[in-house]
């Protein structure tokens, strides 16, 4: 019995001397925490900070983008509506603000190609092709930009411009668009009477995907069957040279025998 209470006594002393060390083990592990956060509070309080400006900040971007949508549509919708009309006055005006205000919206890019059309159904091709001009000169790259390059190379032949269809669509051999961009540039060629380059741009056309053709292979073969031959080029310039003397001659001999008339009529008096 003795041994037991001294076994016991030691048990409760040893309990004790645990219980204050982990009452200071407790303390130095706060006082460490208080330092580190003394050290590190502002930095993680900054990032918490900077973590809700982004999440604002992204929110009303998010919100921003959709309110222009929405306007951009709605003037769009209104161009369409007049186009549908056939009302060229009423499409204007909304087309003039998406111009200005939405420039980079693909509504801005659909309202050029539906504005030029009507101005060109309207007999006003220049006003048409300052229409389609910031779009096809944009450098984009994207389909939108490629049908207005196309539509305004189209305006140029019309005006009898070949000269600026050519700047306009000769170094576009990689796009999805070159098929048509070569048969325009041959139409151009052909205007400047260029026949081997005309036909060179035809054959380029015509290489087309067969599989998936965005040209008309026999209007284009039709094209080429119908440029002049080169001897028939050549003949032409021929009989062009020949046919300058000739005609020199011949107004010398006229101009000779008024020359010699009007000194006749004049020495006539003189004889009486």
């Amino acid at each position: 019995m003795i041994w037991q209470r001294d076994w016991q006594k030691n048990c409760d002393s040893s309990a004790s001397i645990g219980e204050k060390v982990d009452d200071l083990s407790e303390k130095e592990q706060l006082d460490v925490l208080k330092a580190w956060w003394a050290e590190n509070g502002n930095y993680i309080m900054g990032g918490i900070a900077v973590g809700i400006i982004v999440i604002f900040g992204w929110n009303w971007r998010q919100n921003s983008i959709a309110e222009t949508e929405i306007a951009a549509s709605s003037l769009f919708e209104r161009v369409m509506e007049a186009a549908n009309l056939n009302l060229l006055d009423n499409a204007i005006d909304p087309a003039e603000m998406l111009f200005a205000d939405y420039q980079d919206s693909p509504y801005a890019s659909q309202a050029r190609l539906a504005l030029a059309r009507m101005y060109m159904d309207s007999g006003r091709d220049q006003d048409a092709a300052d229409t389609l001009q910031p779009l096809a000169l944009s450098g984009a790259g994207d389909e939108l930009s490629m049908v207005g390059k196309l539509r305004l190379a189209r305006i140029y032949l019309y005006q009898d411009r070949p000269e600026e269809v050519i700047g306009l669509v000769g170094g576009d051999s990689d796009s999805a668009y070159a098929a048509r961009f070569s048969e325009v540039r041959g139409d151009a060629f052909f205007a400047l009477e260029r026949y081997s380059e005309a036909e060179a741009a035809y054959i380029e056309a015509l290489s087309d995907n067969p599989q998936a053709q965005t040209v008309d292979a026999m209007l284009i073969q039709l094209k080429i069957n119908d440029l002049p031959s080169l001897v028939e080029v050549a003949d032409s310039a021929l009989d062009s040279d020949d046919n300058s003397p000739a005609e020199d001659d011949t107004d010398s001999d006229t101009d000779e025998s008024e020359s010699h008339e009007s000194s006749a009529g004049e020495s006539e008096p003189e004889v009486e």
